[in-house]
């Protein structure tokens, strides 16, 4: 039995998403129990939006799922680390492969990578 520790932060647990093959980390997100359950039954990885207050299936518009490799629960039972598949190219809905695309530099705030694609083409923003 798996006793996450929802209670502790108010229902959400964070959930990094990490690439299975590469170890680059793609994303940080949040869970309710709802995803968790969902992202146990399905083997696609479910978030829930906090800016949106719902359920979320990653990818569901963008076609850019997750796919459940391996998941990892941290020694308090409060953090998720899902290693995952990343179907399509970027897991940002910015339009680059992770969402930590950005790095400072010499006190700079700087982009690093490519655009993958135009989300204003996917999302309509």
């Amino acid at each position: 039995m798996i006793n996450l520790d929802f209670k502790k932060s108010g229902g959400l647990i964070p959930a990094i998403a990490q690439d299975a093959d590469s170890g680059e980390v793609l994303m940080l997100a949040y869970m309710n129990e709802e995803a968790w359950e969902k992202t146990l039954s399905t083997g696609i990885v479910h978030y829930f939006s906090r800016s949106r207050n719902a359920l979320w299936k990653k990818g569901e518009t963008s076609g850019n799922i997750q796919e459940v490799k391996e998941i990892r629960i941290d020694c308090d039972n409060d953090c998720i680390l899902v290693k995952i598949h990343q179907v399509g190219d970027a897991a940002c809905h910015t339009g680059y492969r992770s969402c930590f695309y950005r790095v400072i530099k010499n006190d700079v705030l700087t982009i690093s990578g490519e655009k993958i694609f135009n989300p204003e083409d996917i999302y309509g923003v």
